[in-house]
């Protein structure tokens, strides 16, 4: 079936990463942040944090790149958001749908 790139199969493993987006200093250098979060919104509301350095996972893959790997076990919109603080503050906002499964 085609999908959109955005759309996931229930139980599916969603890669929610920053690599079309890294952090970057003012000068648009990608940096590492002082500190980088991630939280996600599952279509029940329930919203889950991760902080880099504190949760296994929220993984740096290289400089600027961070990812989490989303277990899709909820049929609905998803919403994610990398953020970080300090030096190479800022902030991106993402969302994909799972689709419901027949069995």
């Amino acid at each position: 079936m085609s999908r959109t790139v955005n759309e996931y199969d229930l139980g599916d493993l969603v890669r929610c990463d920053t690599s079309e987006v890294p952090f970057t200093n003012t000068a648009g250098t990608v940096i590492d942040p002082a500190a980088v979060f991630f939280k996600v919104k599952d279509p029940n509301g329930t919203v889950t944090t991760y902080t880099y350095g504190v949760d296994a996972q929220l993984v740096k893959s290289a400089v600027g790149i961070y990812y989490v790997d989303v277990n899709a076990n909820v049929a609905g919109t998803w919403y994610y958001r990398f953020y970080s603080t300090g030096s190479g503050q800022a902030a991106d906002e993402h969302s994909f749908t799972v689709e419901p499964s027949q069995f």
